[in-house]
């Protein structure tokens, strides 16, 4: 991709930046671990991060091996997003994505013994459109239940019905009416947590739900989670058998690969920032489009993709995946890398001494080398960037609550690109955190709702090309997720629609 030429002193930077990263790292020792991975029917996986609570509406899809371990769904589904047996055993979806009638499995019970019935999908509904930050999800869907295993759903038009109904965590209504569900989790799924072999931010253990309906896609007797946020630590714990597999980043492909640990990658991240406040209303700077596409141009994509990506990269100026019906092709980057350029544009729109603002950091989500260059190429735009660092049970709900209106993340994509548009441009999507309506995205949404195949793929890469034109986003690189374990454990290839990793039945 066009560029100008960058100083070598900001190449040097950036790889000093990486290496000192590297280098803290490995403050934690690997002995932090312990425990013994694989055979006698365990399976023990590492996590970067820690389970954030037990909340079915806060469960997030990257490494939600807890959630999927004890909660069940109306449906699962496979790598294309399409709709697989779960709670529900069959189902009929209306032709015009108003609606589906579930018919569920009988004897299914939550483990504090109550049933897995239409009366608990509705709660769950219910809940779902009321709590958590993945509210806009659910508002609006309505749920009868003509008899106890009998759930009909209806909403307004919606092609993404299916993937918010995999995405529904079902759990006992008791459970949900409590005031404790962060203690510990009271679903259906597979296994249930073992609480007496727990340490809240260090070892999770779950044991096998015998009666659970697919209880042989599940082989293992005993699931371990280990939470090991230094990647140090957590390859050491793969070479040394304590756990079985674990994601890693860039920085350790090469050190897997010569062990002899096994690799699956995934299809498609974006590093990204997203500039959610493109009204201004919060951060007025970024109401104006020069100073967001100012902001653009002071990544040099090229470099980050060599030093900080390890060359496991490719630079990008838009959002989607490669192949997904909104991704262009060949799209040329309108904001190659120019600093005194970016300047010009910062003093045009009247911010050359720039502004302040926060930025949300969780740990263990692969932000800890592209935090140092993030606060560093915007600082010579005078933008002063502070980390706010989000940990607890709230940590997610805080993080999409729209109080920090430039998350950074390295952010799956759907194969499905309205998925995408939903989650990340519309007003409603969890990621567009501070939910600023657009006339122009929302007249070509109205239009891709009802598009046939081939004119829906050209109005979602129309709002592609909206977003990239008005720099809603930082995008950087894109890149996949890497999954290391080791050779003796079988993984499927992983069937996650989101494309992030190995999900939990993928592991026989």
């Amino acid at each position: 991709m066009r560029r100008t030429t960058r100083p070598a002193a900001t190449a040097v930077t950036m790889t000093t930046a990486l290496a000192a990263l590297v280098a803290l790292s490995g403050c934690t020792d690997a002995s932090s671990t312990s425990g013994n991975a694989g055979g006698k029917g365990t399976l023990t996986l590492g996590m970067t991060q820690d389970i954030q609570g037990w909340d079915p509406v806060n469960q997030p899809s990257y490494q939600g091996w807890g959630a999927a371990a004890v909660y069940e769904s109306p449906f699962r589904c496979d790598a294309l997003g399409k709709p697989q047996p779960a709670a529900a055993k069959t189902w009929t979806f209306k032709s015009d994505n108003t609606g589906v009638t579930m018919h569920l499995r009988p004897g299914m019970k939550f483990s504090d013994g109550t049933p897995v019935n239409s009366a608990a999908v509705k709660e769950a509904v219910k809940y779902a459109a009321t709590h958590g930050a993945s509210t806009a999800r659910f508002v609006g869907m309505q749920v009868s239940t003509p008899d106890d295993l009998t759930a009909v759903i209806s909403t307004k038009p919606n092609p993404l019905l299916t993937a918010r109904l995999c995405d529904l965590k079902l759990a006992s209504p008791k459970y949900l009416a409590s005031g404790n569900r962060n203690k510990a989790p009271v679903g259906s799924g597979p296994y249930t947590l073992d609480a007496s072999a727990t340490t809240g931010g260090s070892v999770y253990t779950f044991v096998k739900n015998d009666t659970y309906w697919d209880a042989k896609s599940f082989p293992y007797k005993k699931l371990v989670l280990k939470v090991i946020t230094s990647e140090t630590a957590t390859i050491n714990a793969l070479k040394t058998g304590q756990i079985d597999g674990s994601l890693i980043t860039q920085a350790t492909y090469s050190q897997a690969k010569s062990s002899g640990l096994k690799i699956q990658t995934q299809p498609s991240e974006v590093a990204r920032l997203l500039l959610t406040d493109h009204l201004g209303k919060k951060i007025p700077a970024l109401g104006n489009v020069d100073v967001r596409r100012a902001m653009n141009m002071v990544f040099d994509k090229d470099a980050m993709a060599k030093n900080l990506f390890r060359g496991l990269a490719t630079p990008t100026p838009q959002i989607f995946r490669p192949g997904s019906a909104a991704y262009v092709k060949d799209l040329k980057d309108p904001y190659p890398y120019d600093v005194e350029a970016a300047k010009a544009l910062m003093k045009k729109a009247g911010y050359a001494n720039g502004f302040s603002i926060e930025i949300p950091y969780l740990q263990g989500q692969n932000l800890d080398a592209l935090m140092p260059v993030v606060e560093q190429q915007l600082g010579l735009l005078n933008i002063k960037v502070k980390q706010v660092t989000l940990s607890g049970p709230n940590a997610i709900s805080e993080l999409l609550s729209g109080k920090y209106p430039i998350p950074m993340w390295v952010l799956g994509n759907y194969g499905e690109s309205r998925l995408d548009i939903a989650d990340y441009i519309l007003p409603d999507g969890i990621w567009n955190v501070m939910h600023q309506t657009d006339p122009t995205v929302a007249g070509l949404w109205k239009k891709v709702l009802t598009d046939n195949p081939q004119q829906s793929a050209k109005d979602q890469q129309a709002i592609n090309r909206y977003v990239v034109d008005q720099a809603w986003f930082v995008p950087m690189v894109s890149t996949g997720t890497i999954y290391a374990y080791n050779s003796k454990l079988k993984v499927r290839k992983s069937t996650d629609p989101s494309g992030l990793h190995p999900l939990l039945w993928d592991f026989q």
